[in-house]
């Protein structure tokens, strides 16, 4: 258990370490400087028509999922409710 725990503290020093590297560097930079490729996850990157149209086709393939599963929940908890009340007969 000592020897997971050290090893599992040795790579949260190692991860630590890179971060604060990371962010040194990110400081030590100027603002005018261009921004690095890893440096905002989150940030839109700029794209072409290509891009847009794929996400447009993603978020109606996304609603119609998102349908389709509402559809089957509802077909599931219907069956699930003429089971209970086929029990409930039953059991009068």
């Amino acid at each position: 258990m000592a020897d997971a725990t050290t090893a599992a503290r040795a790579r949260i020093d190692r991860a630590l370490a890179e971060l604060e590297r990371k962010i040194l560097e990110l400081k030590a930079r100027p603002a005018s400087a261009p921004a690095i490729a890893d440096d905002d996850l989150f940030a839109p990157r700029a794209g072409n028509g290509a891009d847009a149209a794929r996400v447009a086709e993603l978020e109606v393939a996304g609603r119609e999922a998102s349908q389709a599963l509402a559809r089957a929940a509802a077909a599931v908890r219907e069956v699930l409710d003429q089971d209970d009340e086929e029990t409930e007969s039953e059991a009068r």
